[in-house]
């Protein structure tokens, strides 16, 4: 049993040397109760348990009761996220604004209610007075994440009304949050490159004409500068991040904290905390790190050969992380595509030539191609396994400079816009706690005196 060495309780490994037994269910155990772990149906669909009109996402159809793949299609409002983001690129325009205002308000803005609402997102920007020395600077932590969390949490002190669920008043509290996120994910990150990393310490602020992403790039970047074409593409990014329907487990996470009453700070931290796991949000970091073992042991990117026996080799847990995942691939929803992959590895390809890296675009590519093929051997699923939004989105993140602590923070401010717009709808339109059933495996036990015990 490994013992961290905290200083805290001496000898607490010698109390119980057998904790994971104590905490392990048997899965015969689980199969003969017909529970539907991680919320999913036999089939891998999931748990039907509310609606939404936000967000919409379609990998199969159903037709007699069996599923019939098709390429995945993701809606904002009913309007397609793909169409959305290739309009904003076409106009040269950012459209990351323009996701957070439909999913909000529940409608497309006209022109005059766009630049109000522009107006109203630069001034909710700013940070309260004395946020960052009092919350910010006074903890680093080595993982963003955990301190976005405990920074939205902290946000709670400076609100004068902070447990009014009235909708004015989470509509307000929630277009701040998303507002201020890109200020407090750059902001930890400089103070973590300076506590953390022995850095020198950079403190730039938002400006007001520029969009959520230009003030992103500025504001992480110690020499404040970036290009058109990396602003554009980092705002496809978030219009692609920004949403994805009730069912996903950060998302979930929020609507099922927000069904206890609780304030919208804590219900956005908690979905921040949810975000974080490698098996969410986490994930694009775990895809880059999957292909710095791939890229450092196959030597031909494109020899299929190679490439299969080693993804094999991953597939078992003999190398990588151990864990025998392949990052990147398969979804609880899509199937033949993921709408939201297509669109990011479509545009990449122009920034990866520029850069030099078609060979490890390429070499994706081809992962891509062989994983999903392997996985499905694998697991003897007739369903096809497509490429996730994780397997492009942190090669991305890569190809701007931006540094892998960044990259599941550039998740969660893209994402907030649609957990706050779920919170809303979770709190004024189902007031019931939500309260699954778990089964008990113990049967009653006697009590034995202490004296008696062995």
């Amino acid at each position: 049993m490994a013992v961290y060495n905290s200083g805290i309780a001496p000898g607490l490994e010698l109390l119980n040397d057998n904790i994971a037994g104590v905490y392990s269910i048997q899965p015969d155990r689980v199969s003969r109760s017909s529970i539907k772990r991680g919320l999913r149906n036999a089939d891998g669909t999931g748990v039907l348990i509310g609606m939404t009109d936000i967000g919409s996402v379609q990998g199969y159809t159903v037709i007699d009761s069996e599923k019939v793949p098709m390429e995945g299609r993701l809606y904002y409002r009913g309007i397609s996220s793909s169409d959305i983001a290739e309009a904003n690129l076409a106009q040269n325009t950012f459209g990351f604004e323009e996701v957070i205002y439909l999913l909000l308000m529940g409608k497309l803005p006209n022109a005059e209610e766009f630049t109000r609402f522009k107006d109203i997102i630069t001034e909710a920007r700013k940070l309260p007075t004395g946020f960052n020395e009092d919350v910010i600077f006074k903890a680093p932590s080595g993982n963003i994440m955990n301190q976005l969390s405990r920074s939205i949490l902290g946000l709670y002190a400076y609100d004068p009304c902070p447990d009014d669920t009235s909708p004015e008043n989470m509509l307000r509290q929630s277009v701040e949050i998303v507002a201020r996120i890109p200020s407090i994910v750059a902001n930890c990150y400089a103070v973590m490159r300076h506590y953390i990393m022995n850095k020198s310490l950079y403190i730039h602020n938002a400006r007001d004409e520029l969009s959520q992403a230009e003030n992103f790039l500025r504001m992480a970047r110690p020499d404040k500068s970036y290009t058109e074409e990396e602003a554009h593409l980092l705002d496809m990014m978030l219009m692609l991040h920004a949403e994805h329907g009730g069912g996903n487990n950060s998302t979930f996470t929020c609507r099922a904290v927000s069904s206890t009453g609780t304030d919208t700070y804590s219900a956005i931290a908690a979905a921040v905390g949810s975000l974080k796991g490698p098996l969410h949000g986490g994930a694009n970091a775990k895809v880059m790190e999957m292909f710095g073992h791939i890229k450092a042991e196959v030597s031909d990117y494109h020899d299929d050969e190679e490439i299969e026996a080693y993804l094999k080799r991953l597939l078992d847990g003999e190398v990588g992380d151990l864990s025998g995942k392949l990052y990147g691939l398969g979804h609880a929803v899509y199937t033949l595509s993921d709408p939201r992959a297509v669109m990011i590895r479509k545009y990449a390809r122009s920034l990866a030539d520029e850069k030099g890296r078609l060979r490890e675009l390429e070499l994706m590519e081809n992962v891509e191609r062989i994983g999903g093929r392997l996985l499905m051997e694998r697991k003897g699923m007739a369903t096809p396994v497509c490429a996730n939004v994780d397997m492009y989105s942190g090669f991305v993140y890569s190809m701007l400079g931006i540094p892998t602590e960044l990259y599941t923070p550039l998740f969660a401010i893209a994402r907030s816009a649609g957990w706050c717009a779920h919170r809303m709808e979770e709190v004024l339109s189902t007031p019931r706690i939500m309260r699954p059933a778990y089964k008990a495996v113990h049967r009653g036990e006697s009590y034995i005196p202490m004296a008696e015990r062995k």
